[in-house]
């Protein structure tokens, strides 16, 4: 039989198979280990699952409860040893939160909640409305353990609907019994009409809503419901029309720029945002597409003819050395052009001469200057380095993200 190390040969790499096949015992030997990689480790406890040897439990257990050992083998141990009643005395006492290896607060309420400790539902529901999808999973599994143990009434009647997080858990738990959910369209929390609206499945209910709904923004989450459900672009707009053209009102913000950030931003904005993004980009007349290749054509051109002849244009990404986003960099000189992607669209970091920034309006290119810039999009949340906000008219132009 191939030794652990031949099954693991790297990280990222292993054998389940064939190391489903290995000696549990032997497993578990190496698992508690400190002295191997921990990504081997972490595979050998993937590999126990349904076959933990009764004699290794204490010092694998032992091994959760060093805070000094990998944060990775610790999870993946929590989640074999999801059944051990002893773990949760351990996993309740106070001392669980100071301990500040990666992801293992989450995991305990987790594991928690896999051992039917109800006093840790909210926090399991404050980690199932969490943005980021490990975060979710992790708060979900737990809130499912507890369901599995004692019904979804006892954990909602647990919760209650004060906060939000609380409802959220409310409209997954009668989605999943196959009840109507479009009364969490007019909540007072976007997170949570935000929810509803990608849950609901009656496209008949939602079309009463543009009419019933209690609020006017609970009406414009029912015409977005109704568009994800069906895809008609035509009702969606019908609909956009009898609402009367609802839209989010940025002073200062013209239309060439509006819509060039909406077509962009407004389909995948964030939960919080002002629903009337969302409807406002299926509706509106999209502006045409820009021609990158052309625009990047005509500004070096530009530049050429002001001064110093520019360097081939590098994309933010690779000027960044990672990431994406949606501009160009056109060096010249010792001055740093950014060209958005998004349309004829041109700012850079630092004043360029008058004359430069002359050939370009005069080459077609609509110049972004400070006050522009850094007009705030109101209620249209972006993800930009961990955060979930409304941004500039500049960070949404020149958009890069690692």
């Amino acid at each position: 039989m191939r030794s652990i190390e031949a099954l693991t040969p790297q990280a990222g790499s292993d054998d389940p198979a064939g190391l489903r096949e290995v000696d549990a015992d032997e497993l578990a030997r190496y698992a508690v280990d400190p002295g191997h990689p921990w990504w081997r480790r972490r595979s050998c406890v993937t590999a126990l699952t349904g076959r933990v040897p009764e004699p290794y439990v204490p010092e694998l257990i032992a091994r959760i409860q060093d805070p000094a050992d990998t944060a990775e083998v610790r999870r993946a141990l929590l989640d074999l040893l999801s059944d051990r009643a002893e773990l949760l005395p351990w996993l309740r006492h106070e001392d669980r939160a100071s301990d500040a290896s990666y992801g293992m607060a989450a995991a305990f309420f987790k594991a928690r909640g896999l051992l039917g400790d109800l006093s840790a539902a909210r926090e399991l529901a404050t980690l199932a409305a969490s943005p980021w999808r490990h975060t979710r999973d992790t708060g979900d599994a737990g809130l499912d353990g507890l369901v599995d143990r004692y019904g979804a009434e006892v954990v909602l009647a647990e919760l209650g609907e004060d906060r939000p997080e609380d409802r959220e858990f409310r409209v997954r738990t009668r989605y999943r019994a196959g009840e109507d959910v479009t009364y969490a369209l007019a909540d007072p929390d976007r997170r949570v009409a935000h929810l509803a609206h990608t849950l609901a499945t009656d496209a008949d209910r939602l079309r009463a809503c543009l009419d019933e709904a209690p609020t006017p923004e609970a009406k414009v989450w029912a015409a977005c419901a109704l568009h994800r459900l069906t895809e008609d672009r035509a009702e969606a707009r019908a609909a956009y029309e009898r609402l009367g053209r609802p839209r989010v009102e940025v002073e200062g913000l013209d239309e060439e720029l509006r819509g060039a950030i909406v077509q962009e931003y407004g389909p995948g904005c964030e939960r919080p945002s002002d629903p009337r993004w969302r409807l406002e980009a299926v509706c509106a007349e999209p502006p045409p597409g820009p021609d990158v290749d052309d625009l990047l054509r005509r500004a070096t051109a530009a530049l050429t003819a002001a001064g110093p002849a520019p360097k081939p244009p590098v994309s933010c990404g690779d000027d960044n050395q990672q990431g994406d986003g949606t501009y160009y960099v056109i060096e010249a000189g010792g001055d740093r052009l950014l060209l958005s992607t998004l349309g004829p669209f041109v700012t850079a970091a630092e004043p360029l001469p008058e004359a430069v920034v002359r050939q370009l309006v005069s080459a077609g290119f609509r110049w972004i200057d400070d006050e522009t810039g850094a007009l705030r999009v109101t209620d249209l949340c972006v993800y930009y380095f961990g955060a979930r906000e409304p941004l500039t008219v500049g960070e949404l132009l020149f958009y890069w993200q690692d």
